[in-house]
């Protein structure tokens, strides 16, 4: 009687630099004194979501397309002469490239957040958005599902004629 071995085991828990690798890091920067519309035009140009706020090399906030929306609307539907610094989120979560994917998750579920930039001390190495980490869970499974037909493609035909 032929034994099988068990089927493959899940890959090591999805890091935040898996992702990163991957995507590559390329990262579009604003400063808190930029002109709020110059840093739309950027988003819009470039087909971003989000600009990471630098300041003398500090991540010092966030700036998506909710707080340019939001500014407008504070502002009577226009940027006008508004600073990134009066619309970016001052407090954006973080992580590390050693962050687990399943945190990563739940800490953007929990805050709505689409973009997370990711430091390694106070260096910023790269942005994560909800749809990289959502393509990463697709393909990870995608992969799974892979080696699980395989395994079940090669499972060996059972010999009847032993008892």
């Amino acid at each position: 009687r032929l034994q099988r071995s068990a089927p493959p085991r899940r890959p090591c828990t999805m890091k935040v630099s898996d992702i990163l690798r991957v995507k590559g890091n390329t990262l579009y920067t604003a400063t808190p004194d930029e002109p709020l519309a110059q840093a739309a035009q950027v988003m819009a140009e470039k087909d971003i979501g989000s600009l990471v706020v630098m300041e003398l090399g500090d991540l010092v906030g966030m700036l998506t397309f909710r707080e340019v929306i939001q500014a407008m609307v504070r502002n009577g539907g226009s940027v006008g002469t508004m600073r990134v610094r009066s619309a970016m989120d001052d407090a954006p979560l973080t992580c590390t490239l050693e962050t687990d994917m399943d945190e990563v998750r739940r800490m953007m579920l929990d805050r709505h957040a689409r973009y997370m930039p990711v430091m390694d001390k106070r260096m910023l190495m790269g942005v994560i958005s909800f749809y990289d980490v959502a393509k990463a869970v697709v393909d990870s499974q995608n992969f799974e599902n892979q080696m699980l037909k395989a395994y079940i493609r090669d499972w060996p035909a059972e010999d009847d004629t032993k008892a």
